[in-house]
């Protein structure tokens, strides 16, 4: 726990001999901590008692007090009304002897109490005293005069009632009297000392510390110093030093006969608050400055703030208003600094930081706002607007008019003319420049914008017919374009047309020059138009590109689409043939000599060097011969690894065959050919006879045959046991009896062969794959026991089931096959019998 530092003051109860004496004693103290500082606004719990005969007698009275500091660290308790501990208060007999205050301290407001002090009581309270005294008849005698060197406030009254505690009355008609005077009598007397000091502890907002009223023309407080301060009020927290009020007159007059009448000043560094305020409810002048010599009505300087601050909130009236009646000017500033700006208009809402407007001149002779240079062989800049947010996306400087223009003389009328008037001069009439590190739109040295649905958003005329410059010149010299055109609608970006001989449009490029003559480019995504459309009415070529040189290893037309689509359209080159003939593209090596091919197209990645697709009757690709070579010739280089051909169908609804090969001179239809030096090892002869030098490998495990079958054959499925049919020819149905002689084979789940009598081109609907020898997965059941593998396999009563035969039972005939696989499950099941019926 901190050290607690106590500066106690004991102030005894004071009251008339004839009157009541009030059952307390006031004590007070100023708490501070080890370091000396105040503890402002803080709970605190003090233990008082009251001791007899010596500081360490006998208590004769003990209470328990609580209380809050002041903002100086004071605490005001009344000793008598706190929550009673030992003893009676009113029962001390306080003129019997010595009686000593001891008080015990808990600065948290507990019962922690960590001070102890205790003091002598050097005279008895008046007030006890003359409770005791009253009934002996003792009184004052005056006039009462007494010294008494105490730390202790020597006489206290305190009235519970709505009365004075105090009050003293003077009806003489001396000049200068007092009815109630209080003296410093020494020199030097500590700071902040008083002659009369008035303490108000009301927290209400009419309280007052000290109040002095004069019922005539003279002063309610009169203060005066040599060289001090008259009157002096401090507002230690949010109040008023001084406040000064009237009803009719003038609240408060400061007049001064040599020095300053009034001086107002602010001494914290950190106190932003307004030295003087000034504030009226009425229509008068807030303050009215005169003067009748040659001094100025307001002189105000300030370092880095506003020497003169006018603020409005009317539109109506002005923060600052200057006037003049004949030639002068109505406001001027002046400056000698190179920097800051003799008159600066600032404006921090929506309006003007300077606005100059004619009000009332119709002659067209007047200006808004008028600036000049060149007077007195002055050199500089007559206007200048500079923007320094780097944010502010607002214009720097706006010129609007709404008058209808001047059409017989273009130079009336305009929002603004701009004339350099020098025939020899090399100086432009407009200069705008931007030094920004974008190139975005706006961002523009001059921009012009058309809002009408007509007029010109720049138009620039070389009016001189004898002329020889330039309408529009261009010139960049950085890596930007010279000229960048767009148009945001339906119109052209550039539309040039030429009424002599002359080209519409010419670009070239310097012998010296590395660039493009020319190059379109299209950067919207969503753009589906042409980047450049060529067209012409008559018979010449639409384009003409060559590349006029024998020794040239470029392209005459080179087109390149970066995309990672490969849609319809998308082509480094696309020919359309709009017409009834004609060719979408037409590559002609036509040099009889030349060894080069038509075309050659040539694929890096994982596409194809040429995709062709017919959308109608014709073909994919047509290929003819008129010479001894192939129509096709579809080869792999001994370097790659991919397929010299490959054809595929991927509809799943096109029931044509993917290759269809046609011999129409009686030789073979096909012949495959393996080896480093080909020989050929199959072919297809013209009858559709296979040979096969190596012979045949197929998929699935079994032999089957299509059957027709009793009923529909979407009843059947792979697994069923089936059973030659008694009622139809060449048709068999699923098994229903054991040990069945009739039995014929299984639905195949996968043939590796398909037996049948149909013709290549039949689909086989309505018939199913009947296996007869081979691994087929078979539907069995346990009604002749558990299976075993190699346990013989015949029918059971089951339709299309089979099971476990009994051998004693079996006839020729019946055996379906033999298990590959156990099964011991209930229910029917699949396993795989390897079949062959006996």
């Amino acid at each position: 726990m901190k050290k607690i530092l106590l500066t106690v003051g004991i102030l005894l109860g004071c009251h008339l001999v004839s009157a009541q004496a009030p059952e307390k004693m006031s004590y007070q103290a100023v708490m501070r901590n080890s370091s000396g500082q105040l503890l402002t606004n803080q709970n605190i719990g003090v233990k008082v008692s009251v001791l007899q005969g010596s500081l360490a007698g006998a208590a004769v009275y003990s209470e328990r007090l609580t209380g809050t500091t002041n903002t100086n660290g004071l605490i005001s308790l009344e000793i008598g009304s706190g929550t009673v501990l030992s003893g009676t208060f009113s029962t001390i007999n306080w003129p019997s002897g010595n009686y000593y205050l001891k008080t015990e301290t808990d600065p948290t407001g507990g019962t922690n109490y960590t001070i102890a002090g205790t003091s002598q009581l050097l005279s008895v309270p008046y007030a006890m005293y003359a409770k005791s005294a009253g009934s002996s008849g003792g009184s004052f005698t005056l006039p009462y005069t007494a010294t008494v060197n105490n730390a202790a406030t020597l006489f206290a009254i305190t009235n519970d009632g709505d009365g004075t505690s105090l009050e003293g009355t003077n009806n003489t008609t001396t000049s200068n009297v007092a009815s109630v005077r209080g003296i410093v009598s020494n020199t030097a007397p500590g700071g902040f000392s008083s002659g009369v000091r008035g303490i108000n502890n009301g927290t209400g907002g009419l309280g007052i510390g000290v109040y002095g009223s004069q019922g005539g023309s003279g002063w309610g407080v009169y203060g005066t110093t040599p060289t001090g301060l008259g009157i002096y009020g401090n507002a230690t927290g949010a109040g008023t030093g001084v406040y000064a009020n009237s009803n009719s007159g003038t609240g408060l007059t400061s007049t001064s006969t040599n020095g300053i009448a009034a001086s107002l000043s602010i001494f914290n560094n950190s106190n932003n608050n307004n030295v003087l305020n000034a504030n009226t409810v009425g229509n008068g002048t807030v303050i009215n400055v005169s003067t009748t010599g040659t001094g100025h009505g307001i002189v105000s300087s300030t370092g880095s703030g506003f020497a003169v601050h006018g603020t409005t909130s009317a539109q109506t009236s002005a923060g600052i208003i200057g006037d003049n009646s004949n030639a002068g000017e109505a406001v001027v500033g002046r400056t000698t600094s190179d920097i800051a700006g003799a008159v600066v208009g600032r404006n921090d809402g929506g309006g003007y930081g300077v606005r100059g407007f004619l009000a009332t001149n119709t002659t067209g002779t007047g200006v808004g706002v008028f600036g000049q240079v060149g007077i007195n062989s002055s050199k500089g800049r007559a206007g200048r607007f500079e923007n320094l947010n780097a944010n502010n996306d607002k214009n720097t400087f706006e010129v609007e008019t709404n008058g209808s223009g001047n059409i017989p003389d273009n130079t009336e009328g305009n929002a603004s003319s701009f004339l350099v008037d020098n025939t020899n001069s090399v100086a432009a009439a407009v200069r705008g420049e931007v030094k920004t590190i974008f190139g975005n739109f706006g961002a523009a040295g001059i921009f012009g914008v058309s809002s009408g649905t007509g007029g010109f958003a720049g138009l620039f005329h070389a009016s001189n017919t004898s002329g020889n410059g330039n309408a529009l010149v261009a010139i960049t010299d950085g890596n930007g374009d010279a000229i960048r055109a767009n148009a945001g609608k339906d119109g052209d970006a550039i539309e040039a047309n030429v009424d002599g001989s002359g080209r519409a449009l010419y670009a070239w490029t310097p012998t010296f020059s590395t660039g493009k003559a020319a190059e379109f480019k299209n950067f919207n995504t969503s753009n589906t138009s042409d980047a450049i459309t060529v067209s012409t009415v008559g018979n010449g070529i639409a384009g003409n590109f060559k590349v006029d040189r024998t020794t040239g290893t470029s392209a005459a037309v080179k087109g390149e689409v970066n995309s990672q689509f490969a849609n319809f359209g998308t082509a480094g080159i696309y020919g359309v043939s709009s017409g009834t003939g004609g060719y979408a593209g037409l590559f002609h090596a036509s040099n009889t000599s030349g060894n080069g091919p038509a075309l050659l197209a040539i694929a890096d990645g994982n596409g194809n060097g040429i995709t062709a697709n017919a959308s109608n009757t014709g073909d994919g690709i047509e290929t003819t011969v008129d010479g001894t070579g192939n129509a096709i010739y579809a080869w792999v280089p001994n370097f790659a690894t991919g397929r010299a051909a490959r054809f595929t169908n991927f509809n799943t609804a096109n029931t044509n065959p993917v290759i269809t090969a046609e011999q129409r001179s009686g030789g073979s239809i096909a012949v495959f050919r393996a080896g480093s030096t080909p020989a050929n090892v199959a072919r297809i002869d013209a009858a559709g006879k296979g040979f096969f030098n190596g012979g045949t490998q197929n998929s699935g495990a079994d032999l089957a045959e299509a059957f027709d079958v009793e009923g529909n054959s979407s009843e059947y499925e792979p697994g069923d046991i089936l059973i030659i049919s008694t009622d139809s020819d060449r048709t068999v149905e699923k098994s229903s009896k054991p040990y069945s002689n009739l039995v014929a084979g299984v639905y195949a789940t996968k043939p590796g062969v398909l037996l049948t009598e149909e013709n290549i081109e039949s689909e086989l609907i309505g018939k199913v794959p009947m296996g007869v020898i081979g691994v087929i997965p078979t539907k069995v059941c346990l009604e002749g026991g558990k299976i075993k593998r190699g346990d013989l396999i015949v029918t059971s009563s089951i339709s299309g089931v089979a099971m476990k035969a009994n051998l004693k039972k079996i006839k020729i005939g019946q055996i379906i096959g033999k298990a590959l696989q156990d099964y011991d499950q209930n229910g029917i099941g699949k396993i795989k019998i390897l079949v062959n019926i006996k």
